[in-house]
């Protein structure tokens, strides 16, 4: 049975749009390491994919995987976090005037905000994944979301956040209506994942038209640093 691209985000993504930043070692594949953290295997339950994403990674590297919940002895778990998908069927996407597009010169800005609020994993080449938009107040970005992940007739949202200061005003709902624009006009669907306990932010999307797909889980290991 063929497994839908939701299922397989990661891979589905670098041997798609992303394939640009692939690297890949048999039966292993991940992101560059400066625009993503996350890593695939074509079979977890494989010990040959594991025997390569550990020569992919190098030793004693760390690589998060979501939706893996098994792996053998010898790797450390570092973090195992539960997460929701979800899907934004009924998301009705909205520009906004006062967005910005960010781009490579503004990563400086936008790696502190994200030091400062915890969205999720950001790095400093992961603004070209896609578009983001971002939000300022007397020239300082104060809320930003983007373009993830991407798979076939899919666009993760991601790195939603606002600076502590300014929340409650809105800012993050406003900004993925905007970034759901540029989604909806190649004809994707915006989806995103969330923490599971992050009840805040998934009320947030739930009334901008976002639907629980599944549960995942995100698991970060560490690779044995003897092989």
């Amino acid at each position: 049975m063929t497994r839908h691209v939701l299922d397989r985000v990661v891979a589905a993504s670098l041997d798609g749009h992303h394939a640009r930043f692939a690297q890949r070692h048999g039966r292993a594949v991940r992101y560059q390491p400066e625009v993503c953290s996350f890593v695939a295997l074509d079979d977890e339950r494989d010990p040959r994919a594991w025997a390569d994403v550990s020569e992919l990674i190098g030793p004693g590297r760390e690589l998060v995987l979501p939706g893996v919940s098994t792996w053998p002895d010898g790797w450390e778990l570092v973090a195992s976090l539960e997460g929701v998908q979800m899907v934004g069927t009924a998301v009705a996407p909205r520009p906004d005037p006062e967005a910005v597009v960010l781009g490579e010169d503004d990563a400086p800005e936008m790696l502190d905000l994200i030091a400062r609020t915890e969205p999720g994993p950001f790095l400093p080449r992961s603004v070209e994944l896609g578009t983001h938009l971002g939000l300022r107040r007397d020239g300082v970005l104060v809320a930003m979301a983007g373009e993830r992940l991407r798979q076939p007739g899919w666009t993760e949202v991601g790195s939603v956040c606002t600076d502590p200061a300014y929340r409650g005003q809105g800012l993050a709902g406003r900004l993925v209506r905007a970034v759901a624009v540029g989604i909806a006009q190649r004809g994707d669907t915006p989806c995103l994942h969330a923490l599971a306990e992050n009840a805040d932010a998934i009320r947030l999307y739930r009334t901008l038209g976002f639907t629980m797909r599944r549960t995942v889980k995100i698991t970060m290991l560490a690779r044995p640093t003897g092989g």
